[in-house]
């Protein structure tokens, strides 16, 4: 089984992310940030992969990768550059891919997307112990699977 952490489309929106930071100026205009670093639980166990972002209402997101300690470090430009401060929204992304039509997911799915999440964070300065505390509320993890277009055995045709 891969453990990769992020679904497709939010490893693509990491690797953009990370390219437009690479490509914006040497600084300027960029908004002051302040190193954001913290842990992510799940029912009070560390979470052991994915990703973190935090998004703010006027600025630019700040991801972190999850550790399998369930530590994070948030990056908006440049690594580890942390986050801007204010009140954001935070989503967390986690699962383990199984096949490439098959997820194993690691949190509930709500917390995948800031307007289902129900997660703030306020930021007021320099933090190394921000704790985001998940839950299933209950529930488990569970195997979801996906109907794929395009993955056809060519050789079966």
């Amino acid at each position: 089984m891969k453990r990769l952490g992020t679904p497709s489309g939010c490893l693509l929106f990491v690797l953009l992310a990370t390219a437009l930071g690479l490509t914006a100026g040497c600084g300027d205009g960029r908004p002051q940030r302040v190193p954001v670093a913290g842990t992510v639980t799940v029912d009070g166990k560390p979470l052991t992969a994915g990703f973190i972002r935090v998004v703010p209402d006027d600025a630019r997101p700040a991801t972190g990768k999850i550790d399998a300690d369930g530590r994070f470090r948030l990056t908006t430009f440049d690594e580890r550059d942390g986050c801007v401060t204010g009140t954001h929204r935070v989503e967390v992304i986690a699962f383990d891919t199984i096949s490439p039509s098959t997820i194993r997911w690691l949190v509930p799915p709500k917390y995948r997307d800031t307007s289902t999440s129900g997660l703030t964070v306020t930021v007021d300065g320099p933090i190394d112990s921000l704790a985001i505390e998940l839950s299933w509320q209950g529930g488990k993890p569970y195997v979801e699977r996906f109907e794929t277009a395009g993955d056809t055995d060519p050789s079966q045709l």
